[in-house]
């Protein structure tokens, strides 16, 4: 299993490692990468990754209204690994070298994103020798860093609004800026805390995510998640808001046959993440009439 380091996580206010529809992200195996919060957000695309540029191509996105026509690819040789990024306009070519930090180019919105998604960086590594233009291929990604659990009874009010999605008040951020959080799920009998990520249920599944010290471990690998951890073992129940939402397997995640529901409305669903700085649940829900200030109860059932 293979990562990045707390610091450079920490340059991004939000990621994600499951909430996507794309075979790149099965099992954990890429991240997407949010460089900016606030609005305007920076169309800027800063490098998680340090090493050589070997690789840039353009190629033809579903076409969207909402969409550029284009998306594009950067190959980065960190020396261990190759880095596979895609959503940015490069302005880095074949033979450059970038250090962590440095701009890639520029964020593009393409065909491949739904229309409630933010611009960000996706990101994943794989072996030399392998094809770095596959979408499938990218080896199991670490998260090393605490996320904390933010219990959620499924209330809020409107802050945010936008044709395709709500954001709410709530859950709030424990310490913003301080460390990630992210909407607390419990995981079978014993009501182990972690957090969910992913899109449920508009996407085939998601994932959970632990703090490195309550992973499975071992004395060889210091800590870490080994890559077989990632899917392995017997399926364990996971519930959200008092309700079962699914089976972990590892860290993956089945959804059940489930409507979330909001006011008692069917949506299409929540989007779940990882956040350093502000919070607050995201639901998405294309031709929604609700606006900013309103009183929303989120179930499952």
């Amino acid at each position: 299993m293979v990562g990045l380091t707390t610091d450079v996580l920490s340059s991004y206010p939000r990621f994600s490692v499951y909430n996507s529809p794309y075979v790149a992200h099965d099992d954990g195996c890429a991240i997407d990468l949010y460089p900016d919060n606030e609005e305007p957000r920076t169309p800027l695309a800063p490098s998680p990754v340090a090493g050589e540029v070997v690789e840039t191509r353009t190629v033809t996105a579903p076409s969207k209204p909402y969409a550029v026509a284009h998306d594009h690819l950067i190959v980065v040789d960190t020396g261990d690994y190759l880095a596979r990024m895609l959503h940015v306009a490069p302005t880095v070519d074949p033979g450059e070298t970038v250090e962590v930090g440095d701009s890639l180019g520029e964020l593009v919105r393409s065909g491949f994103f739904a229309p409630w998604v933010a611009n960000h960086i996706h990101l994943g590594f794989r072996e030399h020798g392998t094809n770095p233009v596959r979408a499938s291929g990218s080896l199991p990604l670490d998260v090393p860093v605490e996320i904390e659990p933010i219990a959620w009874d499924g209330s809020g009010r409107v802050v945010e609004t936008g044709e395709t999605f709500v954001v709410l008040d709530s859950p709030t951020h424990p310490a913003p800026g301080e460390g990630f959080a992210g909407i607390e799920a419990v995981v079978g009998e014993g009501g182990e805390a972690v957090v969910l990520d992913g899109g449920l249920p508009h996407y085939e599944g998601g994932g959970v995510l632990r703090t490195p010290e309550r992973r499975t471990a071992s004395p060889r690998d210091g800590g870490a998640l080994r890559a077989s951890d990632s899917r392995g073992g017997e399926p364990t129940p996971v519930s959200l808001l008092g309700a079962r939402v699914g089976q972990v397997n590892g860290r993956t995640v089945t959804w059940d046959d489930v409507d979330i529901r909001a006011n008692g409305e069917p949506i299409t669903g929540l989007s779940l993440f990882v956040s350093l700085e502000q919070f607050g649940a995201k639901l998405v829900y294309p031709g929604h009439d609700f606006s900013v200030g309103d009183s929303i109860s989120v179930s499952v059932h």
